[in-house]
């Protein structure tokens, strides 16, 4: 194969990384040429209302799964946090790249950190996870909901619509946006637990053996083994966008340490488990974590979950 054609959003950060993917797959691959299409997706397009009620994360996906099913593209670029679990047939979810800083940030123009926010601050956020974890700790704040690109979300703090909003450490860093704001303060994992697969990249191709072949090249070991982890979780527990859980999982040596959470997105009720495992155990504790916290009643807290976010969050 002399080209590859990339599937990506037209957002500045989905271009930043199929541009980054496309780097590493030339550089590898020397005599390949490695071609850029971009499309715009349903998720881009709808920036009115809140994922939950027009059907997820799958809507930054469709457009470009039917680009690879339509031979018009080899691969697509995603930010691994925003993959479904399934794939259309003829599609697989083939490398998952090395991870960047999968903690969340603080941005301000005034606040440096969760705690000097003022009591009735008002915080940008549509993540159900971040709100969650957000009020678990200051339920004295407004949490109001934010879509948009990473510049839109930017605009609109700097326009004093926010006293602060929340976004992903990596995407900020990779953009080159940390001195944008006053306050750029990335959040400890303790404090509030990231989203299954942040800051790690999946590259989803067409099945087929010489593309897949291709790819192989940006598969990091220690980022596979963390997110087969995270997804497994989410995945047994049936959790898409629309309830918050939280799940990171890091290798340190020989070991991994696994912090998880899940509960109602005002903070009353919260799940928690924290937990080491041997590094050989990672195919099967995502699995094991999630079934014990259905025995602890994390179906039943989803299902509430999901009518509150659904019916009175947004």
């Amino acid at each position: 194969m002399k080209e590859l054609v990339i599937a990506t959003r037209e957002s500045k950060l989905a271009l930043w990384q199929a541009y980054h993917v496309k780097e590493l797959l030339e550089k590898a691959h020397p005599g390949l040429n490695v071609k850029i299409n971009p499309m715009t997706s349903k998720g881009d397009q709808i920036l009115d209302t809140p994922l939950a009620k027009i059907g997820g994360k799958g809507l930054f996906t469709k457009e470009l799964e039917t680009s690879m099913l339509n031979g018009e593209s080899h691969i697509a670029v995603h930010s691994l946090k925003d993959v479904p679990m399934e794939f259309p047939e003829g599609l697989k979810l083939a490398v998952i790249t090395k991870r960047h800083d999968p903690r969340d940030a603080l941005l301000s123009q005034k606040y440096s950190s969760i705690e000097e926010l003022p009591k009735g601050a008002v915080v940008g956020t549509t993540s159900l996870r971040r709100r969650l974890q957000i009020l678990r700790v200051r339920d004295d704040l407004v949490i109001k909901n934010l879509r948009g690109n990473v510049n839109t979300r930017l605009r609109k703090l700097k326009d004093g619509e926010y006293d602060a909003i929340i976004l992903a450490s990596s995407g900020i860093k990779r953009l080159g946006l940390q001195n944008e704001v006053n306050y750029f303060t990335p959040i400890d994992e303790k404090l509030m637990i990231p989203a299954m697969g942040q800051a790690a990249l999946g590259i989803e191709i067409v099945d087929n053996e010489e593309v897949e072949e291709i790819v192989k090249v940006l598969e990091d070991k220690n980022a596979a083994i963390e997110t087969t982890i995270e997804r497994d979780f989410v995945r047994v527990l049936e959790g898409g966008c629309q309830v918050p859980i939280g799940i990171n999982a890091k290798v340190k040596d020989d070991s991994i340490e696994i912090r998880a959470l899940l509960g109602l997105p005002n903070g009353e009720e919260v799940l928690f488990e924290e937990l080491t495992c041997k590094i050989e155990e990672y195919k099967e504790i995502g699995t094991k974590l999630a079934n014990k916290f259905i025995e602890r009643g994390a179906k039943e807290l989803l299902k509430r979950a999901e009518h509150i976010a659904l019916n009175e969050v947004f």
